[in-house]
């Protein structure tokens, strides 16, 4: 069926094709009609973080950036769902055009730049939700946040959405929000991972439970630097990886149209640099921080490939663009062999 309905949305924008397509599964939703379509979700468990997760097969953030549409999405049959990524203060992010489709590399090119209405709005939304599976939610610090206050930015996300979050995810590797990725590195690092592990066992105790915390790092980096991240992650002991954001290279790409457009590339380009880092990662944590692998997954084989390379959970998104709805389920079954 998505094969029939791919061209029609190809023939629109793609932010407003995106906005087509929720919109439209809301309604779907609405009309009782996404389960009769999609099925219910298929149960393959895994305990990752001390966390039950229905089947390993996770929504990437970017895809429900408001948490607006978490019930229609769910019932695609993710084994999880990864909202944001939300900001302290609603921004509108980068001016349009910021999405390009690349669809002779099975790719996107987006800057969007966290465009967002704000924590508060995204927390009234996921209270509002039947959603009760996992949920994690994706922070990240304002445009107008300089470094040197970014922790601030991080610490207020956290706040906020601890009470409602199952994980929550930092991203301080998008490519569209100017400077972001120098948090990934040296003494910046250190000090935001620490002031969040401080929060966390703060929150832990205020709210009696824990909500682990969860680093998402760019494919982008040496493999020095992917050691040195890596020793951070241990040394305060957080709960998980998201390997990886979005790539600023476009080796594989820049001789396409909207190839050399700025912003971050997903999609198959993505595949291998991506999946290099869940490897690079697994070797150097030896399990003792799990792996949640994003990037490139667009068949449930690109999906076995990251769990052969480490990762205990995977997420997708593009992949959704290029293959439809069903592909979460194609996954699933695969995984479950």
């Amino acid at each position: 069926m998505y094969s029939l309905i791919r061209p029609l949305l190809f023939s629109l924008p793609p932010e407003t094709a995106h906005h087509f397509t929720l919109s439209n599964l809301q309604r779907l939703h609405n009309l009782k009609l996404t389960k009769p379509l999609f099925g219910a979700t298929l149960s393959v468990p895994r305990t990752v973080m001390g966390l039950h997760f229905e089947n390993p097969v996770g929504m990437a953030a970017g895809l429900d950036k408001n948490a607006e549409y978490i019930d229609c999405l769910s019932s695609l049959g993710f084994g999880f769902m990864e909202v944001g990524t939300v900001t302290p203060r609603p921004q509108r992010g980068n001016p349009t055009p910021r999405l390009f489709r690349l669809p002779e590399a099975l790719a996107l090119i987006n800057r969007m730049g966290f465009n967002n209405r704000g924590v508060d709005y995204l927390i009234s939304n996921v209270q509002k939700s039947n959603y009760r599976g996992i949920l994690g939610i994706n922070i990240g610090k304002n445009a107008d946040t300089s470094l040197e206050e970014a922790i601030s930015d991080y610490l207020i996300g956290f706040f906020k959405v601890y009470p409602v979050a199952h994980y929550v995810t930092i991203n301080i590797s998008s490519p569209n929000t100017e400077q972001l990725r120098d948090l990934q590195h040296g003494e910046s690092l250190d000090n935001l991972l620490n002031a969040l592990k401080q929060a966390q066992e703060q929150l832990a105790e205020q709210h009696r439970k824990y909500v682990p915390l969860v680093v998402k790092i760019a494919p982008d980096l040496k493999a020095e630097e992917v050691t040195l991240i890596a020793q951070k992650l241990l040394t305060h002991k957080i709960d998980g990886v998201i390997a990886t954001n979005t790539t600023v290279c476009r080796d594989s790409v820049s001789h396409l149209r909207y190839g050399d457009e700025k912003g971050g590339l997903s999609g198959a380009p993505l595949l291998r640099p991506s999946t290099q880092i869940v490897q690079q990662l697994h070797t150097l944590l030896q399990d003792r921080i799990p792996i949640i692998a994003s990037g490139g997954i667009l068949t449930a084989m690109d999906a076995q490939k990251k769990i052969q390379a480490g990762a205990s959970l995977v997420q997708i998104y593009t992949g959704l663009i290029y293959n439809g709805p069903t592909v979460v389920k194609e996954i699933v079954r695969t995984l479950q062999k």
